[in-house]
């Protein structure tokens, strides 16, 4: 469900929307310079590559740490995002609070959730006075451990320990929507204000299932071996789009049930899924090799935005792609040389959050962004 720290071809996030980590050292061939040309305010010279003809300007908000998943209050004046910045007193995931034009180059953000445990995956509800996230903090106030990689790949770990909670703009937890035991985590709202979509192991599998905004009438959307997660309805609410790990080969399948029972998952190799918001028409959207994740519907609700390293020969870089909701005319959106994911489009279609490894000095900070769209 939505995870951040810097190792390019493996991921982490353990969220709606799990993120990728680079490795120790570029390699020689992304450290080419790149040429910039000016074109707005906000920098000295502009974070958009000439190629990236979508983006009309570009602002760089976070300068630090592993920020990720910033999602957009329905009246698009203010944006929650994860962060474990260290210079922000965390020491893994927690929900931040920004209003659209803050930018924290030397300032520091609210932190609204509790500070304990680990969380992620928060998202506005439709009054713009609350957010939903997850967190491990009933089941241990301390950060949870990373999991170690499974045979030299990384993997990312599901904690059992999630639930998810409703909390106030001060941080104030005022209601928990799940309490099954095992992992539910992952959640977002639908653009309508009804739904919440989120990922569970209340069936033994990660399975996506659908709630009321209060937590009333759980059902099950998805029901087929594999890791589903990261899912988001489209802007009318009719439509979900979700990421996929579904093991086929016995032997895939054998170490995808071995792996789950130690609470991890190992998606190397995910295609993004479309179906009703109910589960019906369910089908594949893209067949590209390598990782294809991080959906968001587009505006026009026609497109879906995702990242992906599929034309990466060793797992990286990761790349926005546009898409068409019946797989044609696949366009590339950026040309980053390490990590662009997690696009998320504002109610009103204006504008673009996504985190990005561009410009943070070749180091390991993963920060967000927010571009203004031009289709």
């Amino acid at each position: 469900m939505k995870l951040i720290y810097t190792l390019l071809i493996a991921f982490l996030f353990v969220s709606c929307k799990n993120e990728v980590k680079k490795t120790e050292e570029q390699p020689s061939e992304l450290k080419e310079e790149r040429t910039f040309t000016k074109i707005d305010t906000y920098t000295k010279d502009t974070l958009i590559f000439p190629e990236e003809k979508h983006f009309k300007n570009l602002r760089q908000v976070t300068f630090g740490g592993d920020n990720a998943e910033a999602y957009w209050s329905f009246d698009d004046s203010k944006l929650v995002f994860q962060s474990n910045y260290k210079d922000w007193g965390v020491r893994c995931d927690q929900m931040f609070l920004m209003d659209f034009e803050d930018t924290f180059n030397d300032s520091q953000p609210l932190m609204v959730s509790t500070g304990k445990g680990r969380t992620t995956c928060s998202y506005f509800l439709p009054d713009n006075k609350h957010i939903i996230y997850a967190s491990t903090h009933l089941a241990d106030s301390e950060c949870p451990p990373v999991p170690s990689k499974n045979d030299g790949k990384y993997v990312w770990p599901i904690y059992e320990g999630f639930d998810i909670f409703v909390a106030d703009l001060d941080g104030n937890i005022v209601k928990q929507l799940t309490d099954e035991p095992g992992y539910d985590a992952e959640a977002t709202v639908s653009p309508k204000g009804d739904k919440i979509v989120f990922t569970s192991m209340r069936s033994g599998d990660l399975e996506l299932y659908t709630m009321n905004i209060d937590g009333s009438n759980v059902k099950q959307i998805t029901n087929e071996l594999g890791y589903d997660g990261g899912a988001f309805f489209s802007p009318d609410g009719s439509k979900l789009i979700f990421r996929s790990s579904r093991p086929k080969t016995e032997n895939e399948i054998k170490e995808y049930k071995d792996l789950l029972a130690q609470g991890l998952v190992q998606p190397t190799e995910m295609d993004l899924y479309i179906c009703n918001s109910d589960g019906s028409d369910l089908r594949q959207l893209t067949d590209l090799g390598n990782a294809s994740w991080a959906p968001f519907f587009h505006p026009s609700g026609k497109k879906v935005l995702f990242s992906s390293n599929f034309e990466s020969k060793r797992g990286y870089p990761f790349n926005l792609y546009l898409i068409d909701i019946d797989g044609k005319n696949l366009e590339r959106v950026t040309h980053s040389d390490t990590f662009d994911a997690f696009p998320v489009f504002s109610n009103n279609g204006k504008y673009l959050a996504f985190s990005s490894n561009r410009n943070n000095g070749g180091g390991h900070d993963t920060n967000l962004f927010i571009a203004e769209w031009q289709d």
